[in-house]
């Protein structure tokens, strides 16, 4: 037999296994890539977002940790201490004293007033506000941009930092607390009420853009009515926190009751004090329950 046949017939049986090799090669490729199925695929994305979500809260538990490390909360031996000495405190707090309730009628009367002043100021001023700050209501980006600051700034300064200023300014009484309670309230229902504009369902809004609404007839018949039941609530959470600081306004000369409350700290009478802190929860829980029904009503 011819050996040149022979050669021949070797290179080509292994041409032929090269050839086999790689149709093989690529057919496993295929099978695996036609095994990864839209399943898998999904199931994998929620691996990873479930161990970046672990990821982000081991981080968070570990800020909150050094905080309280920081901040002396595992100080077994000063808590120890401090325990003893609220007892103390609290037993010379009972009985409470309710002898001089006659006069804290009027105290806490200025305390409802400034409250529903303090609000009232801050909802008036913090609406044109909130839609200057909202993406989608403001004229430009140079309006937003100074209605944030604006708001920003007069949440960024405490209300009894401004508390404090106003009755230097403007002197004793319930003014200076309601100018303190309404400015400081501006900045946090202002922010409140862009969000609630800034998430306001496009539909009704694109409706009265092709009907070639003008700009306020947009935001009047677009937005307002989808966010008023937030702003409603927003404002009745903002009263019942106002009642709530309008007492620390007291403490600053700014009146209410929370005049009477210092005054007795300042006296060491805390059987008084004990019956002025029933008071203002008793009133804090009537405004509440108030502020509940109303929110109801203006669903």
């Amino acid at each position: 037999m011819n050996p040149k046949g022979f050669e021949v017939g070797d290179i080509f049986y292994r041409k032929a296994q090269i050839v086999f090799k790689e149709i093989t090669l690529m057919a496993t490729s295929s099978d695996t890539s036609r095994s990864i199925t839209p399943i898998e695929e999904l199931l994998a994305v929620e691996r990873r977002n479930r161990n970046r979500f672990r990821v982000n809260i081991a981080i968070v538990i570990g800020l909150v940790l050094l905080c309280f490390w920081q901040a002396g909360v595992f100080d077994a031996t000063r808590i120890s201490k401090g325990v003893p000495a609220i007892g103390i405190l609290i037993s010379e707090m009972i009985p409470p004293d309710f002898s001089r309730w006659r006069h804290w009628v009027t105290p806490m009367i200025e305390t409802i007033t400034m409250s529903v002043a303090g609000t009232a100021i801050a909802i008036v001023l913090s609406v044109p506000l909130a839609f200057f700050a909202s993406p989608s209501t403001t004229p430009n980006s140079g309006v937003y941009y100074f209605a944030r600051l604006v708001l920003n700034t007069f949440r960024a300064i405490p209300e009894l930092i401004m508390g404090i200023i106003f009755v230097a300014a403007v002197g004793f009484g319930m003014l200076p607390g309601v100018l303190a309670l309404g400015l400081h309230s501006i900045g946090m229902v202002g922010k409140f009420f862009a969000e609630s504009i800034e998430h306001a369902h496009p539909a009704p809004i694109e409706a009265a853009e092709a009907v070639g609404g003008t700009k306020i007839q947009i935001i009047a018949h677009g937005v307002l009515p989808q966010v008023i039941p937030q702003f409603a609530d927003v404002t009745m959470y903002r009263w019942e926190y106002n009642f709530r600081q309008s007492t620390v306004m007291g403490m600053v000369g700014a009146g209410g009751i929370g005049t009477e409350l210092i005054g007795s700290l300042r006296l060491l009478d805390y059987p008084q004090v004990s019956a002025i802190l029933i008071v203002i929860l008793a009133s804090v829980t009537v405004v509440d329950s108030l502020s509940n029904v109303l929110r109801r009503r203006l669903a």
